[in-house]
């Protein structure tokens, strides 16, 4: 089944992609409807307010769109690295992916998906994996496998806390 078939479907990165160079966040529930994860998963300019890792984001989130970012550099505490990857799918409510093609200036493709999974009217689950693709993704997975977990993990559980507040009314 063709990754397109598999988004008209239910997502599953883990059935796609080699799980050796496949990093995953913790999957989180989260007491909100879906459309409130999507909503602030979409309002990239509010990024900085909450999100620990990618502290800044723009971009239009058209199919093949850039999506420029500043991340925190985890391997080098104090400093960003710059980003930019490029929308491959959007699926509001459930899906929304970017990757950064593979080329000879940088062999190191990768694809970035966040799913939003629908538990019910008020609750649903998240997770955002990595698929580092390419002959080189091993080497990226040994490299920053790690901290790139972590830093997906950090920003599910503030993605929930921020999500949770808005639910409640206490953010807008």
């Amino acid at each position: 089944m063709s990754v397109a078939n598999q988004v008209a479907e239910r997502f599953d990165p883990f059935a796609i992609y080699d799980p050796e160079t496949l990093v995953a966040s913790d999957p989180i529930e989260i007491n909100a409807p879906a459309m409130v994860i999507w909503d602030i998963l979409t309002d990239m300019p509010r990024y900085g307010e909450w999100n620990p890792f990618c502290v800044w984001a723009q971009s239009t989130l058209e199919m093949g769109a850039p999506v420029y970012m500043r991340l925190v550099n985890y391997a080098n505490p104090g400093t960003l690295a710059p980003n930019c990857e490029y929308v491959c799918a959007f699926e509001p409510g459930r899906l929304l992916s970017w990757e950064l093609p593979d080329n000879e200036a940088w062999p190191y493709p990768a694809r970035r998906d966040q799913i939003i999974e629908e538990l019910g009217p008020e609750k649903c689950r998240y997770q955002s994996t990595d698929a580092f693709t390419g002959p080189n993704g091993i080497h990226v997975m040994r490299f920053c496998g790690e901290w790139v977990t972590r830093a997906f993990n950090d920003s599910a559980k503030a993605l929930k806390a921020r999500a949770e507040a808005m639910h409640r009314g206490e953010l807008r």
